[in-house]
């Protein structure tokens, strides 16, 4: 790795950190209001580890890169992350240039894979403690990342042939990020609450990954030549994977995202339990992981009344005002022993329509 010396000479930390919280805006609206409900040096921390991952989520996305070659970069990119390995991040950033896009066509994404050394850089400048926390997680996701590469490198894209390898994949794709935030907000935890965390921060990943695949399915296929959706289930359907998309199967198709959908809720309780005993300390808020959960909690209720719609018209999402509400409710102040009330009126009905006098 570049000394701290080199790295400084290339742009202050301040410099880095603006802009690595201005590039997850654009990456992911979900992980941006994470990154806004947390504080210093939480925020930081979470922000920089999640770049870092984006990094390969990206590259291994890129149906434009072939398959022998994804795994390459990847796993140069996860010698970057190893303290023991010479590989520089600029080394892996001359490998990656023929496959980034120009500046004018790139994409959010694209443009944290432009500024990886800037990424890397911002995240070895961390105190030790954050650094050490986030690093093993990162080099586990990256590494499966390119394990699964290599498991599909013939078919031109993931084909996930049963339940037990999409929760494999999810737990590369998310539970390795469950891991890196338990890791970072459990760092000054008792042994019994980090007991607590860890034991059910799987849950907590699967259930926003599992969401993500069930309403993702035709974007997914569309975009990036990957079916997440276990073709085992979708033969029983008499699907193809190759033809999830086809109108002719949506009916078909919808009937096993809702298996998805199902399998994901059976991860809320979990889910739960990790979010109430979270410590908040260090800029950690309950705010920041309750929002995520919430919104999936919505998310499994629009998928569960209209799962054509994923085919159809290429996914679901909660309604803006319910965002906007959720939003609102978290800027009052609110306990965790009202996580469990909250997510019951989540399950039957948007959350603004209380708002509005509309509920129960």
């Amino acid at each position: 790795m570049n000394s701290r010396s080199e790295q400084s000479a290339e742009g202050t930390f301040e410099d880095d950190l603006e802009w690595c919280y201005d590039a997850v805006q654009g990456v992911s609206r979900t992980f941006a209001i994470t990154i806004q409900e947390l504080e210093e040096p939480m925020s930081r921390h979470i922000c920089i580890g999640y770049l870092l991952c984006r990094v390969a989520d990206t590259i291994e996305d890129a149906g434009h890169i072939p398959p022998e070659e994804q795994s390459r970069l990847l796993r140069e990119y996860r010698a970057v992350l190893d303290t023991e390995d010479p590989t520089t991040v600029h080394e892996f950033r001359e490998s990656v240039d023929p496959w980034v896009p120009p500046a004018d066509d790139r994409t959010d994404d694209w443009e944290v894979v432009a500024q990886a050394a800037r990424v890397v850089r911002t995240f070895e400048s961390l105190d030790p403690g954050p650094r050490e926390a986030a690093r093993p997680p990162v080099r586990e996701l990256v590494g499966g990342m390119a394990e699964f590469v290599d498991r599909y490198a013939d078919e031109g894209g993931l084909r996930i042939e049963t339940l037990d390898e999409l929760e494999e994949y999810c737990w590369y794709a998310a539970g390795t990020v469950g891991t890196l935030v338990t890791n970072l907000v459990s760092r000054n935890a008792s042994t019994d609450v980090t007991d607590t965390l860890r034991g059910n921060a799987r849950a907590f990943a699967l259930l926003l990954q599992l969401v993500n695949v069930a309403k993702d399915v035709a974007d997914d296929y569309r975009e990036e030549d990957n079916v997440y959706l276990p073709a085992r289930w979708l033969r029983e359907e008499g699907v193809d994977p190759e033809n999830v998309t086809d109108p002719e199967n949506v009916a078909a198709v919808a009937r096993v995202i809702i298996e998805v959908t199902d399998h994901a809720s059976g991860y809320l309780d979990g889910a739960q339990t990790w979010l109430e005993a979270m410590p908040e300390e260090d800029g950690n808020t309950l705010s920041a992981w309750a929002i995520p959960f919430l919104l999936a909690v919505g998310t499994i209720r629009e998928l569960r009344e209209r799962p054509d719609e994923v085919v159809e018209e290429g996914g679901v999402k909660v309604p803006r005002e319910e965002v906007g509400a959720l939003l609102e409710r978290f800027a009052t102040g609110v306990p965790r022993s009202a996580l469990g009330d909250l997510r019951e009126r989540i399950e039957h009905q948007p959350l603004h329509h209380y708002s509005n006098g509309q509920g129960m």
